[in-house]
Order: C-alpha cells, then sequence, then structure tokens
C-alpha cells in the first residue's frame, strides 16, 4: 500500500508514518508525489532526533504539511514504517510562515499502542518536566539555521490532539 494510502486512523488510535527515526541526523520527508523519503536537510552538528519522528496521514496542519508526530519510545525504527499510536499530548508551537506572518506548527507527542514499557503513560503530564523541556528545546534549537523562528505557546492534553487530527 502505498503511504499516501495510509488512513489517518486504526482501531484505539491514529497511525504514525515515520520519516526520520530516533538517532537520525538528517531529516527526512514524505515526497507525495514519488511516495518515497527524501533527504530534505542535515540537522546542525550535534543534534539527532530524540525520538522516532514522522507524521500523521491523511491530515493537513496549518503550515500546509500532514500533522507532525514525535513518537514517545525507546526504540529506533525505520522510514517508512507505520506505526499504529494513541495521543499523550501536543507541543503547541508558532513559527515564521513562508508567506509572512506566523503559522501554527504542532507536535503530537506519540505513544505507540503496543509498547509494553509506557504503557502506565496516559498524557504527557507523565512525563518527567526535564524530559518535556528537552523535547521543546530540540523543535526550537534543531531549526536554529531555517527561516522559522520557532516559539513554544505550551503543552497540551490528548483531547487537543483529537481536535487538531479532526480539524486537518
Amino acid at each position: 500500500m502505498p503511504i499516501s494510502s495510509v488512513p489517518a486512523r486504526t482501531e484505539g488510535g491514529f497511525h504514525v508514518v515515520v520519516e526520520a527515526p530516533r538517532g537520525a541526523t538528517l531529516k527526512l520527508k514524505h515526497d507525495p508525489e514519488l511516495d518515497v523519503m527524501i533527504g530534505h536537510r542535515p540537522l546542525p552538528l550535534g543534534f539527532a532526533y530524540p525520538y522516532d519522528w514522522g507524521f500523521v496521514p491523511g491530515t493537513n496542519a496549518s503550515d500546509g504539511d500532514p500533522v507532525d508526530a514525535l513518537v514517545y519510545w525507546d526504540v529506533a525504527s525505520y522510514p517508512g514504517v507505520v506505526l499504529r499510536c494513541r495521543a499523550l499530548g501536543v507541543l503547541a508551537l508558532e513559527q515564521d510562515a513562508k508567506g509572512g506572518g506566523r503559522e501554527r506548527n504542532d507536535r503530537i507527542l506519540a505513544l505507540p499502542l503496543v509498547h509494553p514499557r509506557g504503557a502506565a503513560l496516559r498524557t504527557h503530564r507523565d512525563l518527567d518536566g526535564r524530559v518535556l523541556e528537552e523535547i521543546e528545546h530540540f523543535f526550537t534549537s534543531s531549526v536554529f539555521f531555517e527561516p522559522k523562528n520557532p516559539r513554544v505557546l505550551g503543552w497540551h492534553g490528548p483531547e487537543d490532539v483529537e481536535r487538531l487530527l479532526a480539524g486537518s
């Protein structure tokens, strides 16, 4: 099945298509025309994705791309892998828009439906505050050399993820 045909929803949650796996130093991006992952840009020296990074297929965020998702777990998968996930929360971000002005570019914090070591986690509030701060720092610092000027607006719960997915 082509990646572009994967539905957003799955029983008990939603799908996340991995673009850049945990530890990747190259940002990969799905090219819907070719239906493959392409090299988008290297991360700045010393940066690597802390967890699997990807998107919820079949969605459309305010920046025109699918809704972004970071999959919180302690393993790395591979580009193109589809993970069945549930929401822990969403990091609300604002950045400079390509056409001028500001736009939202929120990132879902997801957890795989099958992840025994994470089964007790229900919301982002169950994570150590330091982990959340480091995720924020990654998203604001890893684009330092890009014309984005990101600003963290705060964390919101799983119910906000449902609104984000329903509105895309």
